[in-house]
């Protein structure tokens, strides 16, 4: 069974920057569509930005784009989010998964979530 794991979370202030990591055992990266999502307490769970398996298409939310950046990570089994001038806005619970499909933001697409990380900004 693939376990995905998140971490790089904090507590920020607003317009500091972030690097979320994301790895799991038992996949290869490299294989898969990845994408990020993150849920705010009482919202649903929103898509945040996505990466083909190439590596060379990239998907994002219009709320986070020209701030936050999706890449893989030189190992197979990680991925980043590289997320700047973070808003209180951006405060959230993110989580990494495995896409079926790409392009998508539809959370029906993807598999094998973590159990996210924390990020929170203060204003």
């Amino acid at each position: 069974q693939v376990q995905m794991g998140e971490s790089g979370g904090g507590l920020v202030q607003a317009g500091d920057s972030l690097r979320l990591s994301c790895a799991a055992s038992r996949l290869i990266f490299a294989n898969f569509h990845m994408g990020w999502f993150r849920q705010a307490p009482g919202k649903e769970r929103d898509f945040v930005a996505a990466v083909d398996r190439t590596g060379t298409s990239t998907l994002y939310a219009d709320s986070v784009k020209g701030r936050f950046t999706i890449s893989r990570g030189s190992a197979r089994n990680t991925m980043y989010l590289q997320m700047n001038g973070l808003k209180p806005e951006d405060t959230a619970v993110y989580y990494c998964a495995r896409g079926v499909r790409f392009p998508s933001t539809d959370g029906s697409d993807y598999n094998d979530w973590g159990q996210g990380t924390q990020v929170t900004v203060s204003s």
